[in-house]
């Protein structure tokens, strides 16, 4: 018999696109990301042109955080139909931190706000921040989510801090209308040095932050983890305050809690390390190290993938440039030469780097090259930004003995050029170097300087006392005279008045005269011998001596006659004759004796030592003269006492030894 035909299996009905998008449009709401992206593949295996399937399914795994596959989605699809995704390539760009490839993206779209919101992040991150600023200040007027939290952060880092407190006042916002504005706005304060402000909004974004988080029904853990920015900025301030062990505390507590913040725990880490300072060195390049990622052989470092999207580049520069120090500190002089070779390149904007690299050289005794390299640097710097290289240049200089070079950098820096330090400085340099023309000039343009200043606190008193100290110094003594007088005239100063007196008594002793006039008389002084003035030696300072009194000259002659001590004739001990004192006492005789010269320990009897049998045995003839007449004093009941509380007591066997014979 034929076996049965077995029934064919049915055909699974088809689905229709209307519910495959209805099922799409649910796992999109739930935030099923995942899922999403499998919908959104059925849809597109049944309908392999649908824009709006193909949009899903790039938003979704944007959403689920596949970059990679977003953006190869994009392109695989790019090529095959013409739809206009680029605003999805450059955010993918924007994520993989293609930052020049996310603007090159940008520049064929249309400028809503979507891709004007986007460019502002990109220049954000590229440390562009004036002109981040500038586009979200364009789009205050559009609706967007947040915008203002954006835009104090853009504020805040672009150093434009104290306009933080005018835009929130036109936007009409509260700095507590949300935690993460409360944070924005506290690194404002900070930042304009209002660091008990700052510690009070601090405090109340972290308690907005809790109330808020509470609310989404969080978890403990996820809170912590949200609000790990605000404890480090707490800390911070408390650093700021001179908290230095509240502070430490602070940064070690959350660095040992390891929370799945990296941005948080890497400042943690580097303000850690910047309180510290050089101390424990090892501890420090260990931390650094964990944030830092850089393959063999490549001479470019690159944070962990975490840190290097989330930290803005002056957080990364310093988290370099505290790695940087360390190697000096710990004498790694090679490690830092080429970490300090990469950080231009990594910071083009930043003057910093270039110190780092005079700072190697200097350790590496090359003053010369670092000198060379910071004029060079400076001279293709604008003059406001060159201040900072002219000083470090100046110093190293200055340090190396090339008071020349150090002199000329400080002279390039024209705002604090006239400054009674500066002037001081340049003027012992150009003196150090023989240059006392050029000190005289620097002088003479200080005080024409401040003879022409419109200010309040005015210099001029002080640098025309010292530039007329200087040329009497220098033998210039009529310059050095019409500087004292022009003074005396000015400010009626003392010194002036004295100093005028002393030069114009080697030129014109008319006008000293007429000058010495207008000193004021020491009280109490109403005669002065000068003929007998002449021939001492000089006043000594007497600590709490007499005071000058109304006295005749002749009055005290008498009494320092009768101040003098009358000579006595020394008195001998009895019996004494200093004629004939014989010979010296021993100048040891208050010493121990066994700390005078001559003293000589006892010599140890060597016949005691010559013992021979067994090990432990004891000679008898050693054991029965260790006690002989000739070691015992004179008192026998003394000595005998004295030996029977020395010696040990014999074992019972060896008395009993002793009974048998």
């Amino acid at each position: 018999m034929a076996p049965k035909a077995k029934p064919k299996p049915s055909a699974t009905p088809a689905v229709s696109i209307e519910d495959l998008f209805t099922t799409l449009d649910r796992h999109i709401q739930r935030s099923e990301y995942e899922q999403a992206v499998k919908v959104a593949d059925q849809v597109l295996s049944v309908a392999p042109g649908d824009e709006d399937a193909i949009r899903c399914k790039i938003v979704s795994l944007i959403k689920a955080d596949n970059i990679d596959g977003a953006l190869s989605t994009i392109v695989a699809c790019s090529k095959k139909f013409p739809f206009d995704f680029d605003f999805f390539k450059a955010y993918c760009l924007y994520r993989q931190n293609k930052l020049d490839d996310a603007m090159e993206a940008l520049k064929g779209l249309e400028k809503d706000s979507a891709a004007m919101l986007l460019e502002s992040q990109i220049l954000f991150r590229q440390g562009k921040m004036d002109a981040s600023v500038d586009i979200y200040q364009k789009l205050q007027k559009s609706k967007i989510e947040s915008l203002e939290i954006n835009l104090v952060a853009g504020l805040v880092s672009a150093g434009r801090a104290s306009e933080v407190q005018g835009m929130m006042d036109a936007m009409r916002v509260k700095a507590t209308s949300t935690f993460e504005l409360a944070y924005n706005a506290a690194c404002a304060l900070v930042e304009r040095n209002k660091y008990s402000d700052a510690e009070q909004l601090l405090l109340s974004a972290r308690r907005i932050g809790q109330e808020t988080l509470m609310d989404e029904n969080l978890a403990d853990d996820e809170i912590e983890i949200e609000l790990a920015p605000i404890a480090v900025q707490l800390a911070y301030v408390q650093q700021l305050f001179g908290n230095k062990q509240e502070a430490i505390a602070s940064y070690t507590d959350l660095i040992k809690r390891n929370l799945p913040d990296e941005s948080s725990n890497a400042v943690a880490i580097n303000n850690l390390i910047a309180l510290k300072g050089p101390k424990d060195i090892s501890d420090g390049l260990r931390k650094l190290d964990r944030l830092i990622e850089k393959s063999t052989g490549d001479p470019s470092f690159q944070l962990v993938p975490g840190l290097e999207l989330k930290l803005s580049p002056k957080q990364k520069e310093a988290i370099y440039i505290n790695r940087m120090l360390l190697l000096l500190h710990s004498n790694k002089i090679d490690q830092a030469r080429v970490l300090a070779d990469a950080l231009p390149q990594m910071f083009p904007n930043s003057v910093t780097p270039i110190l780092l690299q005079a700072a190697v050289f200097v350790r590496e005794n090359k003053a010369g090259k670092a000198e060379e390299m910071l004029g060079k640097y400076a001279e293709k710097l604008p003059a406001d930004k060159s201040k900072m290289v002219l000083l470090a240049r100046a110093q190293i200089a200055a340090a190396a003995g090339h008071p020349q070079i150090a002199s000329e950098s400080l002279s390039k820096i024209s705002d604090i050029q006239h400054m009674p330090a500066t002037v001081a400085t340049l003027v012992s340099l150009k003196e150090r170097a023989g240059d006392i023309d050029g000190a005289s000039v620097v002088l003479d343009s200080a005080v024409k300087f401040w003879s022409n200043a419109m200010t309040e606190e005015s210099k001029l008193s002080v640098i025309m006392q010292e530039a007329a100290a200087f040329k009497l110094k220098h033998g210039q003594k009529e310059e050095a005279s019409k500087l004292f007088e022009e003074l005396v005239k000015s400010h009626n100063s003392i010194e002036a008045l004295v100093g005028l007196i002393q030069t114009a008594a080697y030129t014109d002793v008319e006008k000293a005269e007429t000058y010495e006039k207008q000193l004021k008389p020491l009280p109490g002084l109403k005669y002065v011998d000068v003929n007998a003035l002449e021939k001492t030696s000089g006043a000594k300072h007497v600590e709490n001596g007499p005071h000058l009194g109304n006295t005749e000259p002749h009055e005290t002659k008498s009494k320092e006659k009768a101040k003098k001590k009358r000579k006595r004739k020394p008195r001998y001990p009895k019996g004494f004759d200093p004629a004939n004192p014989g010979p010296p006492p021993d100048p040891e005789r208050w010493l121990p004796k066994r700390e005078r010269s001559s003293f000589r320990p006892k010599r140890k009897d060597k016949r005691a030592a010559q013992i021979r049998g067994s090990q432990g045995a004891v000679a008898k003839e050693a054991a029965n003269t260790g006690n002989t007449k000739s070691s015992q004093p004179s008192n026998a009941k003394g000595s005998s006492s004295s030996a029977a509380s020395a010696q040990p007591k014999p074992s019972s066997k060896s008395s009993r030894k002793k009974s048998r014979n």
